[in-house]
């Protein structure tokens, strides 16, 4: 049995380190609150411009837009993979990487890798993946001008040939308890359901090409900015309850060791008075 000084030490080792995972979970409720807030919004403005798509594309049928044409033969799919820059937050990246490798190992085409976060980044790299386009150190508020640059490179890609299709692996949040890593194809772009029932006569300005045009770009941007979000608030949410089981565990580790603590006291105090006794009895 250890001494009650290593013990002592012990205890207030984990005490210290109860009260930083305390501090963090309560940083993470916070700025869970906020990430919250701006997924909700951002639902929002995704599902209207989902809408303006749909009627855009009724508007003429028979216009094909490179984002909206399936390419016969696929040499190449880009792989978007986003994830959080900092750790501490249980199995959210670890979860999402298993989605993106298992989509990898899908598909019969090269792959190239483009990631949103380090942990993506760093996981990409040691498994020998091909890594064409990085984005970190992305604020916990993060902004479109964040991520911007990287959705232009894939897009670019894309409109030059040189991916055919491209894929989107993020964590979309359910609730503060409920994280799902999720997968979707980016481009071409899913069709958004058409209306059965009901009709929209609009008059566009410019003509619904030029405007769609524009619009589906924007579409592709707005889906890429979304799952960032969604990340964000699953980062938040993980982090907490990671924080929280972190500080509990430290609790019931210092009940334990306290209880070892007394019994090593006692251990201590019964060995002194049995040598006071003994050499009372010699002398």
């Amino acid at each position: 049995m250890a001494s009650a000084k290593e013990i002592r030490s012990q205890i207030k080792a984990i005490q210290n380190t109860g009260k930083i995972t305390n501090a963090m979970q309560m940083v993470a409720a916070a700025k869970m609150r906020k990430a919250q807030d701006s997924v909700l919004a951002a639902r929002a403005y995704a599902e209207g411009i989902r809408r303006v798509v749909g009627h855009l594309m009724s508007a003429h049928p028979e216009y094909k837009h490179p984002f909206l044409v399936e390419r016969e033969t696929v040499k190449k799919i880009g792989v978007i993979v986003v994830t959080t820059d900092k750790g501490l937050c249980g199995g959210l990246n670890t979860n999402a990487l298993k989605v993106a490798l298992g989509l990898m190992k899908e598909q019969e085409a090269d792959i190239e890798v483009f990631t949103i976060g380090r942990r993506a980044g760093m996981f990409m790299r040691r498994v020998g993946a091909t890594v064409a386009g990085v984005a970190e150190n992305v604020p916990d508020s993060p902004e479109m001008a964040d991520v911007l640059g990287l959705i232009t490179l894939v897009i670019d890609k894309y409109i030059a040939g040189e991916v055919d299709a491209v894929h989107l692996v993020y964590s979309e949040f359910v609730n503060t308890m409920t994280q799902s890593p999720t997968s979707m194809r980016l481009l071409p772009c899913p069709l958004p359901e058409q209306q059965k029932s009901g009709y929209w006569d609009y008059l566009y300005e410019p003509e619904a090409k030029e405007v769609l045009e524009g619009v589906l770009r924007r579409y592709v941007e707005s889906i890429v900015y979304h799952s960032l979000l969604e990340n964000k608030a699953c980062e938040q949410s993980a982090r907490m309850v990671a924080m929280k089981a972190a500080t509990d565990n430290a609790k019931d580790i210092v009940k334990d060791l306290s209880i070892t603590y007394n019994k090593a006291r006692q251990a201590a105090i019964t060995q002194e008075l049995a040598e006071i006794c003994a050499g009372a009895s010699a002398g």
